[in-house]
């Protein structure tokens, strides 16, 4: 077991740096001790059931994959390049893409500044708090000193700033691949078939995660591989912040910019009595950045610190707990097979889905339901990743010792079977959400129910309902039974050949396995998430392009592409596909959320580790374990205090977005033009953007400056109320995020119905209607 003495001699340096680590998600907060762990050099060496290589030379071979995974992020990429597109929308989709690349911009010049703050906490822990040993041995003691190495400390802040930097490369790669997508997909609807509508936006998705997932895996095989294993730990540290930081950033900013943005145009079909995604309309063209800002910049960004950190949280837990180093290299090997695996199936999935199931059965008919195929993806992903988590569990770790040195055959299925715990629930979440989401729904078309004679008002109680629904059913039910049920696996076999036999608290561990195994099919998860933000560009493309409006388009189109265009049903596929990217949008966010908090409780207990020595059976480490309590006024003062700090976080981002939205409403009414102009000027386009991104980062820097400081100060009071704070923070964050997304998900697919369903339409309720503007009031909120 390795010991911490650090914590003794630096309890408050190490519980403040670890409480700034905790702004940019409980994943980078609670490995600060990572400076004293070390990968063992048994790694190096022919483990059982390694098929005769070290883990060493498997974990190379882990390269190649990564490499095969961004081969095919990049020929998806350039096929869609390559796709016909008319130059009416093309002209729109660059434009987007200009102002979201100037608004990327932006925003690294501000990660910049956020990273002075958090790059000058690493730098005085590392350079003056953490122990280092010198390799000197003393009575059979390794000496230690304050403070690392210059040198040293340098390359764990290079590894920060390769985590800001692999989040802001998948968050470009993630916007320039959807504009390349979104007017494709608008284009391919004027066939008047659904399935291109439908092929175009998974394709691009498969692409962002594809990507996203090889590079995250390619910089941590590269720590494991090519960095000194005693200081492979800070520099998964360093990572690990890095990601974090950006990927906060992005993804809080991006959420203020897209939901300002959002408020000023929709709000200008109430108050001039236009049409969706006018083009006299300014504030169309920052919506449509906003698609992008919010729903792919943010979630890449997002999704790539959360595959990181969560892993980064087993290694140490791995580490800490178990004692010997021949097992830790061995469950070392396997996480990161784990992981490895899922792009092979991520990839399988994909295209048997495609082949033998969306393209024979969907390509030919003029219109379905987007929804079947992309279910079945999921499903397909998951089902695939099970397979070859047991397949490849039982030849890896079908062998572990345990303390006893008693070689147990029992533990594979176990540990297989916790991790897939979490793989279904990468696919029993996204159902569940779908039943508050979804167009089919019965939550939604409540919603829209209650609309029809409630106006906005009853819209909105409406979609609270089923966010506060959807917090019980995803948190409560769903990823509570999910952990229940590896709970209970963990503890099969007792003492005898449960994990006990390898660790203490196993259940903690099983906890870490199920948000490891939320992740199995990892790039599924990101394509099904980034389908939504092509799909509601798409349908902004055809409108602001103006394409009906061409002097002999139809002609146009018939000699330069060969297609018969049929704008009113290229119009409805458009629609409708954007209600099934809204669904997937929402249900993906859930997978994420339990993802990080379903994790924290393994970081949490990290630190747990720390203060108790590994939960030791000394007079001191008891005596820690008994104020883990609620009896312990601190520990309970704390918890109370983070379920707090999530209010005040929801309200402050909340004011941003008032604040933001009410100088775009404003701008935006003072400068429609709605006679002798069939297109907003792009100068008054970007200055919504501009208004969007200053009130975005205004919002960011003070809620950064304020956790900032807030989760510092409760660092320096006590340890037991620090971990009190991480506690309420993870579960009242984990109910409010779930109930904020899917509300928002229900509000904004009844809009939807609203707009696309026929019966609608034929009693006068459709597309201008009082009730059509009572589900616009009620999308504004979402």
């Amino acid at each position: 077991m390795l010991s911490i003495p650090m914590l003794r001699n630096s309890k408050t340096g190490l519980m403040a740096v670890v409480a700034v680590l905790c702004l940019w998600a409980l994943p980078a907060l609670t490995l600060a001790n990572e400076a004293k762990l070390k990968i063992p050099d048994e790694i190096n060496q022919v483990q059982p059931g390694f098929f005769g290589m070290t883990g060493h030379n498997l974990l190379l071979a882990g390269l190649g994959i990564c490499g095969l995974g961004l081969l095919f992020g990049l020929m998806i990429y350039a096929q869609l390049k390559r796709m016909p597109a008319h130059r009416s929308m093309l002209e729109v989709s660059e434009l987007i893409y200009a102002t979201c690349k100037t608004y990327l911009v932006t925003q690294a010049k501000f990660l910049a500044l956020l990273w002075v703050f958090i790059g000058g906490a690493i730098f005085i822990y590392f350079k003056f708090l953490a122990e280092y040993p010198t390799g000197t041995i003393t009575n059979g003691v390794e000496e230690t000193r304050n403070g690392f190495p210059l040198d040293k400390v340098l390359i764990i802040l290079g590894f920060s700033v390769v985590g800001i930097l692999g989040s802001a490369a998948v968050a470009w790669f993630g916007i320039r691949v959807n504009t390349f997508a979104n007017s494709r997909t608008a284009f391919a609807s004027l066939k008047g078939y659904g399935y291109p509508c439908y092929a175009i936006p998974l394709k691009a998705g498969m692409s962002i995660g594809m990507v996203l997932i090889s590079i995250e895996l390619l910089i941590m095989l590269c720590i494991i591989l090519f960095i000194p294993g005693d200081l492979a730990g800070p520099c998964f540290i360093g990572f690990a912040i890095g990601e974090s930081l950006g990927a906060a950033a992005l993804r809080v900013a991006g959420g203020i910019f897209t939901k300002i943005a959002d408020i000023g145009s929709d709000l200008m079909k109430i108050v001039f009595k236009i049409k969706e995604d006018d083009a006299r309309n300014p504030g169309v063209i920052a919506d449509c950045v906003g698609d992008n800002a919010g729903d792919s910049v943010g979630p890449s960004a997002d999704g790539f610190e959360t595959y990181g950190v969560t892993g980064v949280a087993l290694i140490s837990f791995i580490l800490l707990a178990i004692g010997d180093p021949v097992v830790q290299a061995q469950l070392l090997v396997w996480i990161f097979v784990m992981r490895l695996l899922m792009v092979i199936t991520s990839g399988l999935a994909y295209f048997g889905n495609e082949f033998l199931f969306a393209k024979p059965v969907f390509g030919g008919k003029p219109k379905f339901n987007y929804e079947i195929p992309l279910t079945s993806l999921v499903w397909v992903a998951s089902f695939l990743s099970v397979v070859a988590t047991y397949a490849a569990s039982y030849f890896m770790v079908h062998d572990i010792k345990m303390r006893d040195g008693v070689v147990n055959h029992e533990l594979w299925w176990k540990l297989a079977t916790i991790i897939s715990c979490g793989t279904l629930a990468g696919a029993i979440i996204p159902e569940v959400t779908k039943w508050f989401t979804s167009v089919h729904s019965r939550h939604v078309r409540d919603v829209v129910t209650a609309s029809r004679e409630g106006g906005a008002s009853l819209n909105i109680l409406s979609g609270l309902t089923a966010g506060n629904f959807s917090a019980f059913w995803v948190g409560g039910i769903t990823i509570t039974g999910l952990m229940a049920i590896a709970y209970g696996i963990s503890q099969i076999g007792g003492n005898a050949t449960g994990l006990s036999t390898i660790m203490p608290a196993e259940a903690i561990f099983a906890f870490g396995l199920v948000a490891f195994g939320f992740l199995g099919m990892g790039p599924v998860t990101i394509a099904v998430d980034s389908y939504g933000p092509v799909t509601d560009n798409a349908q902004s493309i055809y409108e602001l392009s103006l394409i009906e409006e061409i002097p002999n388009i139809k002609s146009e189109l018939k000699r330069d592409y060969n297609i018969d265009a049929d704008f009113p049903s290229a119009k409805l596929l458009l629609e409708e596909n954007d209600g099934a990217g809204n669904t997937f949008k929402a249900t993906a966010k859930p997978v994420l959320i339990g993802t990080a908090v379903v994790g924290s409780t393994t970081m949490i207990f990290s630190l747990i580790m720390i203060l108790t020595d590994g939960l030791a059976q000394t007079p001191e480490a008891l005596a820690s374990v008994q104020k883990l309590s609620i009896l312990h006024a601190p520990f309970l003062l704390g918890m109370i205090l983070g379920a707090g700090v999530i209010y005040w976080f929801s309200g402050a981002s909340c004011q941003a977005v008032i604040t933001g939205a009410y100088r775009a409403v404003e701008f935006i009414k003072k400068n429609m033009k709605l006679d002798g102009s069939n297109k907003a000027s792009t100068e008054d386009s970007k200055k919504v953007v501009e208004i969007c991104t200053i009130y975005a980062q205004k919002g960011m820097f003070n809620i950064f400056l304020t956790v900032f400081f807030m989760t510092l100060a409760t660092a320096f009071i006590e340890e037991y109320f620090f971990i009190g704070f991480l506690i309420g923070v993870s579960v009242v964050g984990l109910f409010q995020a779930i109930f904020m997304a899917n509300a928002g998900g229900a509000w904004d697919n009844a809009k939807k119905i609203v707009e696309t369903d026929p019966a609608f339409k034929a009693a006068g309720m459709g597309k201008g209607s009082d009730l059509h503007a009572a589900t616009v009031v009620g999308d504004t909120v979402g």
